[in-house]
C-alpha cells in the first residue's frame, strides 16, 4: 500500500477543515434564528410597499415638530409613522423638537434672520434650552417662524394666529391625544434625548402617558443613543419596543456581513439605519440581503433620512419596512406609482 506523504496528509487535513467550516456556515444559515420580538407592527407583510415615515413631522412640507406638520402628515400624505426627539421641559412635560434648544425654528430671539440666529448659537451660553424653559414659556413662540414654503416665502413669520394652527411646540400628550381616536393605528418612532437623571424621568414621563392611550403602547417604538438610557428602557419598561443603538445596530450589520446572525442576541425591535456608514470606507447597508435576514429575526428596517426620488425607490424595491424623510409628499406620490 502506498503510503501518505506529508503534503498529502497536509491536504486532507485542510480540506477536512474547510468542509468543517463549510458545513458550520451552512448549519447556522439553515437553522431559523430566533425572533427579536415576539410580535412587531413595524414589519410589512411580503410583497407591501413600505410605510412612510414623517421625520420630524415632515420638515420640507411644514413647520417641522409642530401639530400643523403632523395633522398634514398623517390627513394629506398618509403617513402610517410619526418620528421625532423628544425632550424634557423645566415643569415635566415632553415635547417635541430636534435639538436640545429652540432658537433656530422659533422667534425666541426677536426679529433675527435665520442666519443671524445660527451664527448667535455658536455662543452655546445664548441658546435657549429646552430644560430651562417651562411648557407655558415654549407656548409663546411661533414654531413656524424660520419655514419657507416651495418658493422660498415665510409664509408664517408674521402669522398672529399661530396658536389655532398648531404652530406652538407640541407635546407627546397633545400628539398621542390628537390621533388615538381617528388614527388607532398610528405608529409612533420616538428618540429620548435627555441623558442621566433627565432621561429617566423622560422614560417614566413617556410610560405614564402611554397608560392613557393603551392602544399605543404596542404602537411605540423608543430609541435612545445613551447607554444608561437604554439600560433604563430595557429593565424598567421591558414591554416598550426598542430601536437599536448605533453599536448594536452595527454588530447586527456585520454579523450579517458574516453571515453569523445566529450569534446575534439583540432584542430591538427595529433597525434604524442610513444607505451607508462612513468608517474611512464607505460601507453599503442599501442591500435586501440585510432586510431578508433582519426578517428572520422579525425585526423591522427603517431607512433615514430619504429625501430624493432615486433613493427612495431602490428601497422600495428592495423591500424595506419603512422610509423616513423629511418630504411624506413627494414619497406618497413615488409610492402611489407602485400601487
Amino acid at each position: 500500500m502506498k503510503k501518505t506523504t506529508k503534503k498529502q496528509k497536509a491536504l486532507i487535513i485542510v480540506g477536512a477543515t474547510l468542509f468543517a467550516i463549510l458545513l458550520f456556515m451552512l448549519i447556522i444559515n439553515i437553522i431559523p434564528p430566533k425572533d427579536n420580538v415576539e410580535s412587531n407592527p413595524f414589519v410589512v407583510g411580503e410583497g407591501e410597499l413600505p410605510m412612510i415615515a414623517a421625520h420630524r413631522g415632515g420638515g420640507e412640507c411644514n413647520p417641522e415638530n409642530t401639530m400643523l406638520a403632523f395633522r398634514e402628515a398623517v390627513s394629506t400624505y398618509g403617513t402610517q409613522i410619526i418620528e421625532s426627539d423628544l425632550y424634557l421641559t423645566r415643569d415635566g412635560y415632553l415635547v417635541y423638537n430636534h435639538d436640545s434648544y429652540i432658537d433656530e425654528t422659533c422667534n425666541v430671539n426677536g426679529d433675527l434672520t435665520l442666519d443671524e440666529v445660527k451664527t448667535l448659537c455658536e455662543d452655546e451660553g445664548k441658546r435657549h434650552y429646552i430644560e430651562d424653559m417651562t411648557l407655558e414659556e415654549l407656548r409663546q413662540y411661533n414654531f413656524g417662524y424660520y419655514f419657507e414654503d416651495k418658493n422660498g416665502d415665510r409664509i408664517y413669520k408674521n402669522d398672529t394666529s399661530f396658536v389655532s394652527k398648531g404652530l406652538q411646540i407640541a407635546t407627546v400628550d397633545q400628539l398621542f391625544e390628537e390621533f388615538y381616536s381617528s388614527n388607532p393605528d398610528l405608529l409612533f418612532i420616538v428618540e429620548i434625548k435627555d441623558e442621566a437623571e433627565r432621561g429617566y424621568e423622560a422614560c417614566r414621563i413617556l410610560n405614564e402617558t402611554l397608560e392613557k392611550y393603551p392602544e399605543y403602547k404596542d404602537q411605540i417604538v423608543v430609541g435612545t443613543f445613551h447607554d444608561e438610557i437604554e439600560l433604563e428602557l430595557k429593565e424598567k419598561y421591558p414591554q416598550l419596543l426598542r430601536g437599536a443603538p448605533m453599536g448594536t445596530a452595527a454588530k447586527f450589520v456585520v454579523t450579517q456581513m458574516l453571515k453569523v446572525n445566529i450569534f446575534d442576541n439583540g432584542d430591538f425591535a427595529c433597525l434604524q439605519i442610513p444607505t451607508s456608514y462612513d468608517v474611512g470606507v464607505d460601507i453599503s447597508l442599501d442591500k435586501e440581503t440585510y432586510i431578508k435576514r433582519a426578517h428572520r429575526r422579525n425585526v423591522a428596517v427603517q431607512y433615514w433620512t430619504i429625501n430624493d426620488e432615486e433613493t427612495m425607490r431602490q428601497l422600495i424595491e428592495m423591500g424595506c419596512d419603512c422610509i423616513m424623510t423629511d418630504n411624506p409628499e413627494l414619497l406618497k406620490s413615488v409610492l402611489d406609482e407602485y400601487r
